[in-house]
């Protein structure tokens, strides 16, 4: 076995599946690989890896980008249950669920179908934990279709403020925990935000999608090995 192929193996075999499997048998398999195979395999090992860091927390991403004291901000949580989260400590969180708490500021809204109920330019703020993914790319509503998840990041473009930050954390291929949910039908990997809704690349805008806005990416990073966790700006 060349060196190439101990790479190859080295790539595909992490240590503790060695016990899994017999090895003899998968280098007996890798020697017959030409190393114009041996290659692919390697491109492949390299497109399945993950290219951006890894947190602890969100608040860890988020904690130098926190509301300034004494300046009246306001933020939005989309799919935010019975309690809106606030994690840049905006001095007011209102929320977007498909339940309404008129007392806890959360108004009504199916997001695949609907708009954000708030008006332009009015938000510092917009989170969205475990969200994006039970958006569908596809949805129909009266014999209708619309492209949801390009209209929802229409949306969050729209009623931020300009330098509005957008805060994500969805599950993301290659993690097992974005399909292991039978509700999510919106699977994303960690270039699809970057490339398809950020600058310079936007191609969601560039390849006539139906987004229309612009954001820039601030950052991304992994959370728990499964979530991929990206903070954007608002351009307008």
């Amino acid at each position: 076995m060349n060196n190439q192929q101990k790479l190859i193996l080295k790539r595909i075999i992490p240590t503790w599946a060695v016990s899994l499997v017999r090895r003899s048998q998968i280098v007996l398999a890798l020697s017959d690989l030409d190393p114009n195979s041996g290659a692919t395999l390697v491109a492949q090992a390299r497109n399945l890896s993950k290219i951006y860091s890894s947190i602890n927390s969100v608040d860890d991403l988020v904690i130098k980008y926190k509301a300034p004291l004494g300046k009246s901000t306001i933020s939005l949580d989309l799919g935010c249950g019975g309690n809106p989260r606030n994690p840049f400590a905006a001095t007011k969180a209102h929320g977007v669920d498909i339940r309404s708490d008129l007392a806890n500021e959360i108004l009504q809204a199916d997001l695949s179908v609907e708009p954000i109920p708030y008006e332009g330019n009015f938000f510092d703020f917009c989170t969205a934990f475990d969200v994006l993914e039970h958006i569908p790319r596809v949805a129909w509503r009266n014999g209708t279709s619309r492209l949801a998840f390009l209209e929802l990041m229409n949306e969050i473009h729209r009623v931020l403020k300009p330098g509005g930050l957008f805060l994500h954390s969805t599950p993301a291929y290659p993690s097992k925990q974005a399909f292991q949910d039978p509700t999510h039908t919106n699977i994303i990997t960690e270039d699809t935000i970057p490339l398809y809704f950020c600058e310079p690349a936007n191609l969601a805008k560039k390849l006539g999608y139906g987004f229309q806005g612009s954001f820039e990416l601030v950052e991304q990073t992994w959370l728990d090995n499964s979530h991929v966790v990206g903070l954007l700006k608002a351009i307008k």
